[in-house]
């Protein structure tokens, strides 16, 4: 008896699943656009916009914000084997070139212990950290 309900049981979440499947062709919120000619137009679109550069840098908008870049980084190169940022932003050479340096959170590792160099974490700067285009917001935001 006890099998026979188990048995059952399967068979009806299978039914129940079935119109859910992978076998479905599933919709994008988008529409039945390529995503890769969507890159490629975007990619055109943002080069028009004027990159907004301020010199101090810019207000943020609630406490712990990364900083926002203000200058352009087309040419900064971030590689598992360089970072061009931390010419101007390392604790070694931030004074030498007047630019404000990259935190010590940045020198952490998880467990607290300070680095000569920056953590592996903190590496990647334009996860956080992103330039400013001269543009009209995409949405609304009352932020």
């Amino acid at each position: 008896m006890k099998k026979l309900i188990i048995t059952i049981t399967m068979v009806m979440t299978m039914m129940l699943a079935l119109p859910y499947s992978a076998a479905n062709a599933v919709d994008s919120l988008r529409g039945n656009f390529d995503l890769d000619k969507q890159i490629k137009k975007s990619d055109k679109s943002l080069k028009k916009k004027k990159l907004l550069k301020q010199a101090g840098g810019f207000e943020r908008n609630y406490e712990q914000q990364p900083p926002l870049i203000p200058h352009s980084i087309e040419k900064d190169k971030i590689t598992l084997k360089g970072n061009t940022c931390m010419k101007c932003h390392s604790a070694k050479n931030y004074e030498k070139e007047k630019a404000p340096k990259a935190g010590d959170s940045h020198y952490e590792t998880r467990d607290g212990k300070t680095l000569k160099k920056v953590s592996a974490r903190r590496y990647f700067c334009n996860q956080c950290h992103v330039p400013q285009l001269d543009a009209n917001p995409l949405v609304q935001n009352n932020f």
